[in-house]
């Protein structure tokens, strides 16, 4: 199929779409987590939001959170000239097949994706995908901006398109540095997002997320996004930027209960933080992050100060020679001290944990259930390690014989185990994570903390009545589907 031949400097208007996806997939524009959670959440678009903000003739549709249907999407993108679907390693066959729907209704339409895959794997996603003109590498906000300016394809750097039935891959584009220079995309979610629909279970509802800055220095083998999209630099917006947003943030979305900063380690520039934090300060709003298990008391103490209310946090595992394994860069000692300071001041953690990464063993597995409740955060979530293409953990999983499925998810969007090691089997892995589940959170402390917000707040109640369903819900299915390959 040939790509269509457009004018330079020809406006179009651009259909940005995360995709519909399988129910309760939490693995699209906005979320790093590419599987279906036991508790139902959206996270914000924010990528395409991005973009859409580059493209003044744009709309952006989550289809995920408005319960549209691929016939629905289909239909909404009428008038429209370029498409760009977001799309995941798991989704990627539902969309190539939604793709083909566009293209046999909109014969003239530009056909694009975005995300990690294509990033790593353009040729095979363009082959995979007949009804694609192009797919974008890397970060695509000014890419995209291009082709919706009427710029031809062979000139657009970082992307990969075909034209008379042949691939070509231009040059790459460079990582923005001016992350300054983008525009906000609180006009996009205004316009576009009913934000009320998009909730997580440790933040307060509704809430609202932003990116102050793109990458993380980490080197973490495992983590998809800085070793595809983001980069191993953490780019960031000045910290008077990010506060005027945020001052413009509170008086445009007045029924927001918490902002959040998305960003891979928002404490990564622990001086920038501290910047941020004191300039929030005045704006009297709650907000949240993510960091890493490093911070000290005192800088926590200012951000507390500020209004910070809860820290998603990356511990992984309990055990030091599985985080030296996968450069994590912490310890569980400083795990420890850590959990500690945000205890004495108030601040409320979630605290993330992988099962199944390079050299997991039964037990590793007991010493990170242990450690789980010795740090004793307020949630958790587990997940399977799972090696992403385009990732170090890939690569290893590959050279090592350690891969024993391609597909990252099952039918249902729920995570499958793509590994399995000499000394532990994918079951075993498989089993663990409802084990910790279980060992955490059937105790005392944690069934206390649980019914005590449910007492103080109704609303609370009631989102924690659903999510338990939800939850016991997630492990009846996950149980059932254990037998049934095993029977």
């Amino acid at each position: 199929m040939e790509a269509i031949q457009q004018t330079p400097n020809t406006a179009k208007r651009v259909f940005f779409l995360n995709p519909p996806s399988f129910e309760g997939f939490d693995g699209g524009a906005g979320s790093r987590y590419q599987a279906k959670r036991e508790v139902s959440s959206f996270w914000y678009p924010t990528w395409l939001a991005q973009a859409a903000a580059l493209c003044p003739a744009s709309r952006l549709v989550d289809a995920p959170v408005d319960g549209l249907t691929p016939e629905d999407t289909v239909r909404a993108a009428g008038g429209f000239d370029v498409l760009v679907i977001f799309t995941s390693t798991p989704g990627l066959k539902n969309d190539a097949q939604l793709a083909g729907l566009f293209r046999e209704a909109y014969p003239r339409m530009r056909i694009g994706m975005v995300g990690p895959h294509c990033t790593v794997l353009p040729q095979e996603t363009l082959e995979q995908c007949p009804a694609l003109d192009f797919v974008a590498r890397g970060e695509f906000d000014y890419t995209i901006a291009e082709i919706a300016e009427g710029k031809p394809l062979p000139e657009v750097a970082g992307i990969s398109y075909r034209s008379s039935g042949a691939i070509h891959h231009n040059q790459d584009r460079p990582p923005i540095s001016d992350m300054d220079a983008l525009p906000s995309v609180l006009d996009v979610y205004k316009r576009d997002l009913q934000i009320e629909k998009y909730y997580i279970g440790y933040l307060l509802h509704p809430y609202l997320s932003v990116y102050t800055g793109r990458g993380c220095a980490g080197r973490c083998s495992f983590c998809l996004w800085p070793q595809t999209i983001g980069g191993r630099t953490y780019r960031t917006r000045s910290p008077e930027n990010v506060i005027a947003e945020m001052a413009r943030a509170r008086d445009m979305f007045p029924q927001v209960k918490e902002f959040f900063f998305d960003d891979d380690t928002f404490t990564a520039q622990l001086d920038r933080a501290e910047q941020i934090a004191a300039g929030l300060k005045g704006l009297g709003i709650t907000w949240s992050c993510s960091s890493r298990a490093n911070v000290s008391e005192k800088t926590l103490a200012l951000m507390k100060a500020s209004g910070l209310r809860c820290i998603m946090v990356g511990i992984e595992s309990g055990s030091d020679a599985i985080l030296r394994a996968i450069r994590k860069g912490i310890t569980t000692q400083q795990a420890r001290e850590f959990m500690k300071a945000c205890r004495k001041l108030g601040i409320i953690t979630h605290a993330t944990f992988s099962v199944g990464l390079p050299g997991e063993t039964k037990d590793t597995i007991s010493q990170t259930i242990e450690f789980a409740k010795e740090i004793d955060p307020d949630t958790i979530q587990v997940s399977i390690a799972t090696p992403y293409p385009g990732t170090e953990f890939y690569e290893q999983a590959v050279a090592n014989n350690w891969l024993v499925r391609n597909s990252l998810v099952a039918d249902d969007g729920a995570q499958q185990v793509a590994i399995a090691y000499d000394n532990l089997s994918g079951q075993e892995i498989f089993d663990a994570v409802e084990t910790i589940y279980n060992k955490f959170y059937f105790r005392p402390r944690p069934i206390l903390r649980i019914v005590g917000t449910m007492i103080r707040d109704k609303d609370v109640c009631r989102r924690r009545l659903r999510e338990a369903r939800e939850f016991f819900g997630f492990m009846h299915d996950r149980k059932i589907n254990k037998n049934k390959k095993t029977a």
